[in-house]
């Protein structure tokens, strides 16, 4: 893999910078403080649009110019947004078309961020106006490494501007209106369609008895994948704007991890590089941020990502905003460029004195300074990343199993009546993820259109929708020798969210070897259990219900009416085999399943640690960069898999010797394969 940018020689360390809150004098002190916490890329102009647009036909750039000329002589980086992701307040005056609607039918005025309709003439007029002038009048400048489009696109709009273009996308996607009706199954409840304009957006105000679910899911599927396409436009024509002018320079925006809004697996195609925020709660599990920067990484399709904001310190929006702990902010950015961030950087560099984010952490505190610990866990990270240079830019991950994620599986559950409330995708996911983690077992995220053919282990939790073809594609995966995990509720509906008539689950009933008759749901008060590998195990949330197609059972229910059929099943099929969990068992057997699995496949880490070290390993050509990260609160020793250097500390190690990680403490080992 190729390096985001040939302007960068080591992974660039800064983050957002909004001098325009400031006096010049304070510019200068900023420049100084800098340079002494390492700091080397900006990301400039992100809500800069009123400042630069006063009115209807006049632009400011002298302030921008100011600031360019001042990062640039000080020998900083810049990601240069295009400052679109907020419009100004003369234009929701002038142009109302260019305020949402929500979801619960009211028209919005100017406030807020996210507050433009994505399919307002106006907002794709001047956003695309705008892009293209700031790509004109900084063309020139060498030190721009890449392009900011807007700002953590996100929202939905139920408009008329929304509804007409709702239309137009389903008329481009199903050609007639006969279609429509079959894909909605708008025979139900006598819903039939027969004029265009007949068709409203899926609201409150229409289909939906609950923000989430619908009446018709079809319909709230389609205005879902609808939105994302809508926002996608915005972001492609500001592409498209910057890209003609400044063709070799990449272009992102950031993105936000498990965003259910915007479908990002699509997302990532019309990305030059994939960046993302992590703002993770202060006590989330090193599993649950892992999982984050592994789906970033696989939207854009295995290549590394930029870490585009974290914060240095606190969090200002959490329901309890505490301080990341000494060491947490150097571990965690170290996880991100494990897991392939060739980047790292913060929201913000100077604190902001007034607004929302006024307690949002930053590099320079409200005192000023460079005195705090924030600053000095700061600066002593820049340092390190200097040492580290070059090395690293590029690497990718070398996984050998998968985990299949998909927006459409996700939009389609969370719209659905039935069968439990309890049923989070996300939730399922990171019960596998977590044991893959665990085990110090690396993981790609894959989509529907991603191939399988590097993977041994394709893990497909609640695979609810199953799309034209892919169950040929894992048919092809299992038959050919590889391992295929999928769980309850799995094989029901195709891509219209139409039931795949014939028995669950569905296509992929063939290759799993059951039949799943029944769903019980259960209440959280209730469980059901089941015994595996002479341990006894919860059955809860879901316990479906089936016959033996072929497959052989590997645990049964213990209790109900049901008990005695089983309840965990494997298949062979071809050279591969194929598992079905019936069931959420408790968390423990996961990281039993998962590693027996793993052993018969032989998929193993890159190195043994205790459990709470975690161990990642990035690649480039025959270099090896093994990271070990000490998430405990005690020293770990760990041996080291090959004779290796530290880069962080430049200790050397022979194969097995023992290397001591202190509490919150990084390792980054490096050696070369022998030819």
């Amino acid at each position: 893999m190729k390096k985001y940018s040939e302007k960068v020689n080591k992974i660039v360390y800064g983050g957002d910078y909004n001098p325009e809150q400031w006096p010049e004098d304070i510019w200068r002190e900023d420049m100084r403080l800098f340079k002494e916490a390492g700091i080397d890329i900006v990301t400039l102009n992100v809500f800069s649009w009123a400042a630069i647009q006063p009115s209807e036909e006049e632009y400011d750039f002298s302030k921008l110019d100011k600031i360019m000329e001042m990062v640039r002589e000080n020998g900083l980086k810049v990601c240069l947004a295009t400052s679109t992701g907020a419009h100004p307040a003369w234009m929701a005056k002038r142009h109302p078309d260019i305020l949402r609607v929500d979801f619960e039918g009211r028209k919005h005025k100017f406030g807020a961020r996210h507050n433009s309709c994505p399919n307002s003439p106006t907002y794709q007029k001047y956003s695309v106006k705008l892009a293209e002038k700031i790509a004109g009048r900084y063309k020139g400048y060498e030190n721009i490494v890449a392009w900011h489009i807007s700002n953590e696109y996100g929202g939905e709009c139920y408009c008329e501007n929304c509804e007409r273009a709702f239309r137009a996308w389903l008329r481009e996607k199903y050609k007639t209106l006969e279609e429509v009706n079959r894909a909605w199954n708008t025979s139900f409840w006598g819903h039939t369609f027969y004029d265009w304009d007949e068709i409203v957006l899926p609201n409150a105000l229409s289909e939906h008895f609950e923000p989430e679910r619908s009446m018709f899911q079809g319909i709230t599927l389609d205005y879902r994948r609808f939105n994302s396409d809508s926002i996608l436009n915005c972001y492609r024509m500001e592409y498209d704007a910057v890209k003609k002018i400044t063709p070799d320079i990449p272009v992102t925006t950031n993105l936000m991890g498990f965003y259910p809004a915007l479908d990002y697996q699509k997302w990532g195609r019309y990305m030059d590089v994939v960046s993302w925020d992590n703002y993770p709660d202060v006590d989330a599990s090193p599993a649950e941020i892992a999982m984050q920067h592994d789906l970033m990484r696989g939207v854009g399709g295995g290549n590394p990502f930029l870490l585009m904001e974290q914060t240095p310190g606190v969090t200002n929006w959490h329901t309890y905003c505490a301080l990341k702990r000494p060491g947490v902010m150097r571990l965690w950015s170290y996880q991100a460029v494990a897991h392939g961030a060739d980047s790292v950087m913060f929201f913000q560099m100077r604190r902001s004195i007034g607004a929302c984010e006024k307690y949002h952490s930053a590099v320079i505190d409200h005192v000023g300074n460079g005195e705090t610990r924030v600053f000095k866990e700061t600066a002593a990270l820049g340092k390190e990343l200097k040492k580290l240079g070059g090395d690293l830019l590029g690497a990718v991950s070398d996984a050998k199993a998968a985990i299949y994620f998909d927006w459409d599986n996700w939009w389609a559950l969370n719209c659905t009546a039935g069968p439990t409330m309890d049923l989070e995708y996300k939730a399922q996911v990171l019960d596998y993820y977590k044991a893959l983690h665990g085990l110090n077992i690396p993981v790609d995220f894959v989509g529907a259109n991603d191939g399988l053919d590097k993977y041994k282990l394709l893990i497909a939790p609640v695979l609810y929708m199953t799309k034209t073809g892919y169950d040929e594609k894992v048919r092809r995966f299992v038959e050919h020798g590889g391992t295929f995990v999928t769980t309850f509720f799995s094989g029901i509906v195709d891509e219209h969210d139409l039931v795949i008539t014939g028995g669950y689950p569905g296509k992929l009933r063939d290759i799993l070897g059951i039949w799943a008759e029944e769903i019980d749901a259960l209440p959280e008060t209730k469980k059901n259990s089941f015994v595996y590998g002479g341990q006894i195990y919860s059955a809860g949330m879901l316990c479906d219900i089936m016959h033996l197609e072929g497959a052989k059972p590997l645990a049964e229910y213990q209790e109900d009416f049901y008990a005695g059929t089983p309840v965990i099943t494997c298949n062979s099929f071809g050279q591969g085999q194929a598992y079905y969990v019936g069931t959420r068992p408790e968390e423990s057997f996961y990281g039993r399943l998962i590693e027996e699995i793993c052993e018969k496949q032989r998929i193993s880490p890159a190195a043994e640690a205790s459990l709470g070290v975690e161990v990642v390993e990035r690649l480039r050509d025959k270099e090896h960069y093994l990271f070990m990260l000490n998430h405990k609160e005690g020293m770990q020793k760990i041996a080291v898999p090959a004779a290796c250097s530290d880069l962080l500390t430049g200790k050397s190690y022979q194969d097995k010797e023992q290397l001591e990680l202190e509490a919150k403490g990084v390792a980054i080992l490096k050696w070369t394969e022998s030819e």
